[in-house]
């Protein structure tokens, strides 16, 4: 790489810094701060104009400003995706979308793509991550972002609540109380440390004082309840000595519509309001502070960044380039900008991709658009015309960018329900099979997203007040999206998912029906509606949607052990057994499906396997009334009257003491 002597001014200037304070130390704690500790914190849905150092007046954020000015500001900084488990993958492999794969939730990183922690522990350091919402799980929705973590903090696995406070999100104030006690109890360096602060994702909830002060702008009052939760974390770093000579990378995942283009959220459009993020680099002893760097630049360009300051050693491939040429006197040029969604095809629309690049934006859409930012910075005004040559120049540079991409990953299939459930209560919905493969049309031949926007947000809408457990809110949401599109599997779902909940059993199946002969591969609405029918009595019908479920998607232990409680209706024990034997190969341990083994043995007259079967279990679940109540059958079957009798008198007495 070349560089300006200023530039080499600069990376002097740190080194000696570090060298020095290494070389001087005085006590532990200057000790410590000697070694180069690296930070990255990144803000969920953080618009870059909606920070106070970034011109927004409306909002106080002392602690960004300060980081502001004891680093480099990056006013022009884009994020290639509007997805938060897709958004930072490509900040921590320093990769686009299309090359590392995570275009969806629960899609694993594949680890042929390095990421920071795994460079730097290699290079010795202790490295941990604290994420504040169940988005980022490592277990559930973001496989594979753990690795190279002496300690991710996933959420529990059984939370015991049904908030959503430590269910699916916590407050950053927390997040930074447990990246706090790590540091504490493993002080001795180098760190890398990344916390993740989800608080001004919607629903925009701040907690007090923020909620009063901002309580007509909640969206700018998340934010600034994360500044201060920041400002705690580096209140911290400071008090240990190891603010100063710490690198510390702060910057936003994605932004937020706030209306804008008529998106309430993000994740469809490729607009500036949800991919303009805010970039501050602090580095070691505060060099180039206060540098404000008006070019533009990109997330996949701060691993490529973190690895030339570190001297580490590069990856194969990097879509990003190095920051180091802005920390200079020099003014490199603006480098070009990706934009990538394929979350509406969650709901059967068109994926979009764009370029930003010489003040110009290209959005790839069945209607394609172009702004000239020049003179149209809100992205209002479409001037595309086929023939124009910066339409064509944009084409071409995408079709090069496809041509360039790893062919896509093998589908990671599909996920629990648990984890379908969190993603509703966060506010994502859509698809349920997710990761898995699907065949989709030619995107042009899907529907344009900016079509479909007032549908998204009722959707959305619908989503929150559901979760809210405000039914009829979401009803009245859920009816108006039919009005726009009675087709609209999505909607159809989520009613029939309403319904099913409220006991109208009827109507759901009814939904649920109509939902799957639009999206006949929707394995979730296909076990859905078989749950509906067998609590309206139609057997049958349950069997057909659990066996088309289940054929779609294998592995839903929920839908095996339904259809086995089925085939016992439908007086067909033998098909019950291989269902519930399929689901303890699921869950070896689950004694409903042993019990359920159980009942298949006694229908099918193998009384002395049904024996076999429910006597541990009778010692290991010895007040449960049922295994009981069983083992008296399959006793009586063989002819063993004295043991049938004890085995229900126990069934009998543990019913007694049951509690009404």
């Amino acid at each position: 790489m070349l560089v300006s002597n200023s530039m080499k001014v600069v990376r002097v200037a740190i080194v000696c810094c570090i060298f020095s304070a290494a070389v001087f130390p005085e006590g532990p704690a200057h000790k410590r701060a000697s070694q180069l500790n690296v930070f990255l914190i990144t803000i969920d849905t953080l618009r870059a104009d909606h920070v106070h150092c970034y011109g927004y007046t409306q909002i106080q954020t002392p602690t960004l400003d300060s980081l502001a000015k004891n680093g480099i500001s990056f006013a022009q900084a884009f994020t290639p995706s509007p997805i938060t488990n897709t958004s930072h993958a490509t900040i921590l492999t320093g990769l686009l979308p299309s090359t590392h794969g995570v275009t969806d939730f629960a899609v694993p990183l594949a680890a042929t793509h390095p990421t920071w922690a795994e460079l730097l522990k290699r290079k010795g350091y202790h490295t941990a991550a604290f994420i504040g919402a169940v988005i980022l799980d490592s277990k559930t929705l973001a496989p594979g972002l753990d690795r190279g973590f002496d300690f991710y903090d996933n959420f529990p696995e059984h939370p015991g609540t049904k908030s959503r406070w430590g269910r699916v999100e916590r407050r950053g104030m927390e997040v930074v109380q447990h990246a706090e006690t790590w540091l504490s109890t493993h002080p001795m360096g180098p760190h890398f440390v990344w916390v993740h602060l989800y608080d001004p994702h919607d629903p925009y909830e701040p907690p007090p004082p923020y909620s009063q002060l901002y309580k007509d702008r909640l969206y700018d009052g998340e934010i600034a309840y994360a500044d201060s939760a920041l400002g705690k974390f580096v209140d911290y770093l400071k008090k240990l000595g190891w603010y100063e000579n710490a690198l510390i990378v702060v910057v936003g995942d994605h932004g937020e519509g706030l209306g804008e283009h008529h998106e309430d959220t993000h994740g469809i459009f490729l607009y500036d309001s949800t991919t303009h993020v805010p970039l501050i680099v602090k580095l070691p002893g505060n060099g180039s502070a206060g540098r404000v760097v008006d070019a533009q630049v990109r997330t996949i360009d701060i691993f490529p960044t973190v690895i030339d300051l570190l001297s580490l050693p590069a990856p194969a491939r990097l879509d990003g380039e190095s920051l180091w040429p802005y920390f200079g006197g020099e003014h490199p040029a603006s480098r070009t900008a990706f934009g990538e969604t394929d979350y509406p095809q969650r709901f059967g629309w068109a994926p979009l991709r764009s370029v930003r690049a010489e003040g110009f934006k290209f959005i790839e859409a069945p209607r394609p658009e172009l702004y000239d930012l020049h003179s149209d910075a809100k992205e209002l005004t479409n001037n595309y015309q086929p023939w124009d040559t910066t339409v064509q120049k944009f084409r071409g540079m995408l079709a090069d960018l496809r041509a360039n991409m790893p062919s896509p990953a093998p589908s990671a299939g599909s996920v629990g329900q648990g984890t379908i459930d969190e993603l509703k209560a966060l506010g994502y919905l859509g698809r349920a099979d997710v990761g898995s493969s699907t065949n989709v049309p030619e995107p042009s031949l899907l529907a344009d997203p900016k079509d479909k926007i007032e549908e998204q947000n009722l959707l959305h809408t619908a989503m929150i007040a559901s979760e809210d457990n405000r039914p009829d809110e979401a009803r009245a949401a859920l009816e108006r999206v039919l009005q726009l599109d009675p087709k609209s599997p999505t909607a159809l779902r989520q009613l029939g998912e309403l319904e099913l909940k409220a006991g109208d059993y009827a109507k759901a199946a009814e939904h649920l029906k109509r939902a799957r002969e639009v999206r006949p591969e929707d394995a979730a609405a296909a076990f859905q509606e078989g749950h509906a029918l067998e609590k309206t009595g139609d057997l049958a019908g349950a069997r057909d949607a659990l066996e088309a479920s289940l054929k779609s998607t294998p592995g839903q232990f929920p839908a095996r052990l339904l259809l086995g409680q089925v085939y016992l209706g439908l007086k067909d024990p033998k098909a019950a057994e291989d269902q519930f034997e399929a689901a303890l190969l699921l869950e070896p341990k689950s004694v409903e499906a042993q019990i359920g083994v159980a009942k298949a043995h006694i229908g099918e007259g193998a009384f002395a396997d049904a024996i076999k079967q429910l006597e541990p279990l009778a010692k290991s679940q010895p007040g449960n009334a049922e295994v009981f109540e069983l083992l008296g059958q399959a006793y009586s079957g063989v002819g063993n009257k004295q043991e049938a009798q004890r085995a229900q008198d126990r069934a009998n007495l543990l019913r007694k003491k049951k509690p009404q």
